[in-house]
């Protein structure tokens, strides 16, 4: 089916206006594309420091939506969780990727597992829960140590609880402060993985190396790529992703998060249709990263080479970490991308540094 290709110089709609529409800006302006940020509050913020224009609007402002979508030839977004009230509401003006089914799945714990269980995918084992007592219940069913979270909204370990042998439900469900959970069961792995696929309009899909993933405090810490993995796990989490950007019928960049099992199988954890921390390293490693995907793939485009010309070694640069800028800048190799932030706060991202080395 034939698409509309958008040439350079057209401009792209950004929903969102942190580092990710920031290194999504940067990358469309390589490639001749203008961007337009749309957020509440975003002056002066990562995105709207490099976007040639500006909206800052509330998500319920009908009318400066309408004006944003009208200004530019397409609209994606850096944030899975816009209302989809919103998506839809721009989308009766010009076309938006990902779409209102994509965000509906990822923006739901709940939705998210049963569709990737639809699929014949693995999950950790779940419940779902609405209140103390239904955690309880869960927790006896799946096992006495589990995590609950909140079904929306929750990241970086935000909306989350540990449940162990005798914990209390109550003081759990009260941790997460949410009126919808799940309880997931913990399962035994040997590392955390992830996939970055892009899927352009065309149906045509690109992934990037499975990477290994290892967080600190919740939030992600370091990205190896490529994982250390067999190659048949890798080639696996390769088809999951691309199993299911398929099946969402996504236009952009997807990353899905993977437990890797000690028999060398892969459980689907999270996923995010949305460029991902854990493909920042693909910046300087890659022919094409992950942003330029995006770009390549909401306005028509072929999609890029997914090759690496080194493996790499990505360390988030969390709260006063970035701190450590002159010494990052002095250190012989070290590619520094900070994020433009003015405030530095604990389990706040300011940054990246990714390391290179030759491709084993």
């Amino acid at each position: 089916m034939a698409h509309r290709i958008l040439p350079p110089g057209s401009t792209i709609g950004m929903l969102g206006d942190g580092q990710l529409g920031r290194m999504t800006a940067l990358a469309a302006a390589r490639l001749g594309y203008k961007t337009h940020v749309y957020a509440p509050g975003s002056q002066g913020s990562p995105g709207a420091q490099v976007a040639a224009a500006v909206t800052s609007a509330g998500w319920d402002d009908l009318e400066a939506l309408e004006a944003f979508a009208r200004s530019v030839d397409v609209v994606t977004l850096e944030w899975e969780n816009v209302p989809v009230a919103v998506v839809e509401h721009l989308n009766r003006f010009t076309p938006v990727h990902p779409g209102g089914k994509v965000l509906s799945v990822a923006q739901d714990r709940v939705e998210e597992k049963s569709f990737v269980n639809a699929l014949g995918i693995g999950t950790a084992p779940w419940r779902a829960a609405r209140s103390a007592d239904e955690v309880a219940a869960a927790v006896a069913e799946i096992g006495p140590r589990c995590i609950l979270k909140s079904t929306r909204l929750g990241y970086d370990g935000k909306g989350q609880a540990r449940i162990e042998p005798g914990s209390d439900p109550a003081e759990a469900w009260a941790a997460i402060g949410s009126d919808a959970g799940i309880v997931e069961g913990f399962v035994s792995f040997t590392c955390e993985v992830s996939v970055i696929v892009a899927r352009g309009l065309d149906g045509r899909m690109a992934a990037y190396p499975a990477v290994e993933n290892r967080h600190k405090d919740g939030i992600l810490d370091r990205t190896i790529a490529p994982a250390r993995v067999a190659a048949e796990t890798a080639a696996e989490a390769e088809r999951v992703a691309r199993r299911i950007a398929e099946a969402l019928g996504l236009v952009g960049v997807l990353a899905v998060e993977m437990f890797v099992t000690p028999d060398g199988g892969v459980l689907v954890n999270e996923m995010a249709p949305r460029p991902h921390n854990s493909g920042h390293w693909t910046m300087d490693a890659c022919h094409s990263c992950q942003f330029e995907q995006l770009v390549r793939a909401v306005c028509g485009l072929p999609l890029g080479s997914v090759e690496r010309v080194a493996d790499a070694e990505m360390e988030n640069l969390i709260g006063a970490d970035a701190d450590r800028w002159p010494e990052l800048m002095a250190e012989p190799g070290a590619r520094l991308h900070l994020y433009g932030k003015a405030e530095s706060r604990p389990g706040r991202k300011m940054g990246h540094v990714t390391r290179l080395h030759p491709r084993s």
